[in-house]
């Protein structure tokens, strides 16, 4: 009888990231891939620049898998639909079952769509490969006038692809009064707003979306201040929502994806982990509360410490693992500047301070938790950049903060 394997549902970059650092972590038995897009793994931030802009081809973006995981069966364009956590099975969108013996869940997320009356036509998403293509044919259109729902990371990047892209205009909504203010707070969130006026992006802040003007596609887009923007091309970027339908019923906490412990363990079970941006993990290097973070390091980080918790329990002994505590650090690229960041931000924006630099230049902002610095974002060119990175030892070395 051959020997039930691991499952990994999802086949992104968390999924093969998990299965080349199970090879890594000694597990030498069979894995299964199961991921519900056509495409194999692929690198997701480009969709909204490079490869947006025309600048990199859809084919650039494809993972090129480590020798070490040559031998994983892949079941993709086929989505996992139902788990039994209590007798170790999935089932498959088409219909077949799957025994495991460990399960990594790497399902990701997927965008959150206005629920808004209008027609459907002209609006758009940038998740994956299709949704990309179909936005780039859209904005190459001359003249197109093109309004975005959301000022986050993608909403922001898609705004100054969209200005490059020669765009007749390019119009920004959202109901903070800030881009970025979320991630950002407000000092750093006010200067990226600035820059992209300057670049020609329009802001519409403060007012949310109230439904779409036009009979067969989009033609405007109404705000609850009364204003309509005339629109041939909506992107909506307003959020996430976690693919965990297929675990319903196992008695997991999934109000915000996929709770884990401190070793992303999943429901106190030792054969399932969470990888990604799926995971809401306790990060022990702050408070230990549990988060999703949806940054590019991630899939990374959690499939490191995941297989190797998983390859222990399967291997018969216990990881030996200090609690997970990675330090995310995130970039973005818009316009002719980046975003550099090191740490958790977020939780340091009651106190915020200018480190270098200046609001209207190259310029680091250190945000401050209880009087110790727990994150810096750096705004401008490559200079700002290798400055946040020198902060990168002292972030790692800080000790654990409490709630």
């Amino acid at each position: 009888m051959n020997a039930a394997p691991v499952v990994i549902a999802g086949a992104s970059m968390a999924g093969l990231r998990a299965a080349e650092q199970l090879r890594a972590a000694g597990w030498t038995g069979p894995i299964t891939l199961v991921g519900d897009e056509p495409h194999a793994p692929y690198n997701r931030p480009p969709l909204s620049k490079e490869v947006l802009a025309g600048k990199a081809s859809f084919d650039s973006l494809a993972f090129r898998p480590r020798a070490a995981v040559a031998d994983v069966t892949w079941n993709l364009g086929t989505a996992v639909v139902r788990a039994d956590l209590d007798r170790q099975s999935v089932e498959l969108s088409d219909g077949t079952g799957l025994s495991y013996a460990a399960l990594v869940v790497a399902t990701g997320m997927r965008p959150r769509r206005l629920r808004c009356p209008g027609p459907t036509a002209g609006r758009h998403t940038v998740r994956t490969l299709d949704d990309a293509r179909a936005l780039r044919t859209a904005l190459t259109e001359p003249g197109a006038r093109v309004v975005v729902v959301g000022a986050g990371f993608i909403g922001c990047e898609v705004a100054a692809t969209a200005v490059a892209l020669g765009a007749a205009e390019v119009t920004v909504v959202d109901p903070l009064p800030l881009p970025m203010a979320g991630p950002l707070g407000e000092l750093l969130a006010g200067a990226l707003k600035r820059r992209h006026e300057q670049r020609g992006v329009r802001f519409a802040l403060g007012a949310g979306v109230t439904g779409f003007e036009g009979e067969d596609r989009v033609t405007g887009v109404a705000l609850a201040d009364g204003r309509v923007l005339p629109a041939d091309v909506v992107v909506e970027s307003v959020g996430s929502i976690a693919n965990t339908e297929w675990l319903d019923g196992n008695g997991l906490d999934l109000t915000d994806g996929v709770l884990t412990d401190e070793h992303l363990r999943v429901g106190g079970r030792p054969e399932v982990v969470a990888v990604g941006d799926v995971a809401r993990f306790p990060n022990a290097r702050y408070d230990g509360v549990p988060r999703r973070v949806e940054h590019w390091s991630i899939p990374t980080d959690t499939a490191k410490h995941a297989a190797k918790v998983l390859a222990g329990h399967l291997a018969g002994a216990e990881p030996g693992l200090d609690p997970f505590a990675p330090l995310p650090t995130f970039w973005s690229d818009q316009h002719d500047f980046r975003l550099q960041s090191f740490g958790a931000p977020a939780l340091g924006r009651e106190d915020v301070r200018v480190l270098d630099g200046d609001l209207d230049g190259d310029v680091l902002v250190g945000y401050h938790r209880d009087g110790r610095l727990v994150g810096v974002v750096a705004l401008g060119g490559q200079q700002a950049a290798a400055a946040a990175a020198r902060h990168r030892a002292e972030l790692l070395q800080q000790p654990a903060l409490t709630a």
